[in-house]
Formats: C-alpha cells, sequence, structure tokens
C-alpha cells in the first residue's frame, strides 16, 4: 500500500500514535517525564484514527527514541493488523533497526538522529530499499537540529544537510519545531516558509499544528502535509478536517 498523494490545496494530515510505555501518549515539547495517555492501547489508537479515514499513520516508538527500551511488538502488530501503511520512526540509528522496522509491516521508516550522525545510512536504505520507503525528520530549535530524542543540540542547521539528503534521493523530509510540538501553540509562519525555501521536495511539519488556521498556513506556504497529535486528540482540530 502506498500513501496517497496530497494536493497542494488541501495537506495531508497524518495521526501520529507516540508509544510509551506500551501505551498511547502525547508528549510537551518532548520531555518523556511529561506525557498525557490518550490511549492504553496504541492499536486502539491506530485503529480510531484509521476508522476515520487516515490513509497513512505516523508512530514513534519513544522508549527506543531515548534508550529506554523498545516497542516493536507493538508496532508489528499495529502494522499487521491495521490495513492502513504505517510509517515508523524513534531510535533509528542504524541499518539493522530500518531493516526490522521494514520487515515487521512498516511502510515506510523515518530517520532523525542517524541523519545527522550517519548521513550515509539515509542513502544506504534508499539505495538497498527505493526512495518511497525512507523519510528523514529533523527536529530543530529554530533552524538548528537537535537529537537523541531532542535533548541535544547538533550545531547543525537544516540548510547544512538538506542539499546532502535531496543528493541521496530522499524525496520525503519532516521538519518538526520542538519548541511548538505538543503544547497547542499553533505554527510559525515565517520559520514554515524558511525551512519550505531550504527544501523542494515534499514537506511534512511534525507537529505545531494547533487548528484549522495551521492548515490553511500550510497551504497557502506550499507544505504537502502535517503530523498531527494532541490538536486532533483533544478536539482543538477536528478530524477529518472539512475542505479549506
Amino acid at each position: 500500500m502506498t500513501p496517497a498523494s496530497p494536493s497542494r490545496s488541501q495537506p495531508q494530515l497524518i495521526p501520529c500514535v507516540d508509544i510509551q510505555s506500551g501505551r498511547a501518549v502525547r508528549l510537551y515539547e518532548g520531555d518523556p517525564d511529561r506525557e498525557t495517555v490518550y490511549f492504553d492501547s496504541p492499536l486502539e489508537a491506530a485503529q480510531h484514527w484509521a476508522s476515520l479515514g487516515a490513509g497513512l499513520l505516523h508512530l514513534v516508538d519513544l522508549d527506543a527514541a531515548t534508550g529506554r527500551g523498545e516497542n516493536r511488538a507493538v508496532i508489528r502488530r499495529i502494522a499487521a493488523e491495521l490495513g492502513v501503511p504505517v510509517e515508523v520512526g524513534g531510535g533509528i540509528r542504524d541499518r539493522a533497526a530500518a531493516e526490522a522496522l521494514l520487515e515487521a509491516g512498516a511502510e515506510r521508516v523515518v530517520i532523525g538522529t542517524a541523519a545527522v550522525k550517519n548521513p550515509a545510512l539515509v542513502r544506504e536504505l534508499i539505495a538497498a530499499h527505493g526512495p518511497g520507503r525512507v523519510v528523514v525528520s529533523l527536529d530543530a530549535r529554530g533552524l538548528e537540529v537537535a537529537t537523541h530524542g531532542w535533548a541535544e543540540g547538533s550545531g547543525v542547521t537544516v540548510g547544512d544537510l538538506t542539499p546532502a539528503l535531496a543528493d541521496a534521493g530522499l524525496q520525503t523530509l519532516i521538519f518538526t519545531d520542538v519548541t511548538r510540538d505538543g503544547t497547542l501553540r499553533g505554527l510559525d509562519r515565517e520559520l514554515m516558509r524558511r525551512v519550505r525555501g531550504l527544501w523542494s521536495g515534499t514537506l511534512i511539519v511534525g507537529g505545531g499544528v494547533a487548528d484549522r488556521e495551521d492548515v490553511r498556513l500550510l497551504a497557502e506556504e506550499g507544505i504537502e502535509g502535517a503530523i498531527v497529535g494532541r490538536a486532533i486528540y483533544e478536539g482543538t482540530l477536528p478530524y477529518p478536517v472539512p475542505e479549506l
């Protein structure tokens, strides 16, 4: 199954299921100790959004991202039972981890810290599995990329990385403003515009969307989609979103 391509006028909204200690949670500014539990079962959360028409689910293994463990068995079950493609991120720092998730049923893997620390990994995975199976997620404060579950600054900017990612054949980039993720504060239009200017491929905003005005902002800036979490869990953004 291949995720449907969104139109420019109506960005694709991808529900997120963050998995920590086997439960579906959302974090405030990425802090694993500031969680809200929305579903005890991540499978139940995924089924809920799929039943509302989601064509793609974004799963994040927060325990793998922070080095506290992993939730691969849960992810495998979701991929097997959901009937909707899933992309999976969190703690994928080598080829073996990426390929284990692809073998577990993930439609595509999301590479974060490793894209900064080991850029050759992105090229290797694209060469082995094709550009449709690999996504890179750059999580940043401003334009400085944060790594290791957002705990560390890298000293590297988004603009430092995008040329090499494009050269490696990457098609889809996720960008997250970590200062706004999970806060319902809405998007920073100027930052979104700057990132759009740095990446000519498919751009997905990985957090910060709070309401329909943010969806309209994405459309106006030519950004193809967003990963949505707290806003749809708490109802500040209806899902599915009516046509703009």
